[in-house]
């Protein structure tokens, strides 16, 4: 997917394009491009947010090993 771009930027740009579209700010014609952006950005919110925590499931699963 090529998601170089952090969770904190995405979540910005996406913020950014949802008060655009709140307040009418985007050219109909452009507006197509606005939601697929959307889209992409939320599939990359989703997908970090996963790996995050099943990193973090991981570290505890190990660390409850380590102390039994």
């Amino acid at each position: 997917m090529g998601n170089q771009i952090n969770y904190t930027d995405a979540q910005k740009e996406l913020e950014q394009i949802l008060k655009e579209i709140e307040i009418g700010d985007v050219d109909v014609d452009k507006l197509s491009e606005k939601v697929k952006r959307a889209c992409a950005l939320i599939r990359i919110c989703k997908e970090k947010l996963k790996n995050t925590d099943d990193e973090i499931k991981k570290i505890l699963e190990e660390f409850n090993q380590e102390n039994k």
